[in-house]
Order: C-alpha cells, then structure tokens, then sequence
C-alpha cells in the first residue's frame, strides 16, 4: 500500500489524475481529514477543496500511476 500527498492547481490537472488512476485495476483513495473519495471518480475530486494538500492511498502497483503521483507530489 502505497501513500503521496499531492496538490492540483488546475482542474486539467485533475482530469489527468482521474485518467491516469482509471488506467489502474486496484482501488485507489484520496482523502483529507475524514472525507474519503474514490480517486478515480472526476466529479469525487472536483468536490474536494482543491486548495488543500490530499493524501492519495494506493492499494496496488503501477509504475505509470507511480510517475503521475510524482508529478503531482508535494515536496
């Protein structure tokens, strides 16, 4: 199980998160605090305060995935 923090500044942003996390065959979560939303739904993310650092949890392994949450990493 794999955990990043990540931040988008855009929704283009987003929408290539989205995409890239529906690539993947496990589950795949992204939450803060107690709101917890599946990361590959757009409209779950889009309702998130975007402003606000979000904990992305992985439950499987995908190199591809692994270089978009680098990406969108906070350092």
């Amino acid at each position: 199980m794999l955990k990043s923090v990540v931040r988008f500044n855009d929704t283009e942003e987003v929408q290539e998160f989205v995409k890239e996390a529906s690539k993947c065959d496990f589950d795949i979560d992204i939450y803060y605090n107690r709101v917890i939303i599946d990361a590959k739904s757009i409209l779950g993310v889009m309702s998130m305060d975007l402003t606000r650092d979000l904990t992305v949890q992985c439950y499987g392994e995908s190199p591809a995935f692994n270089k978009t949450l680098k990406k969108f990493a906070v350092a």
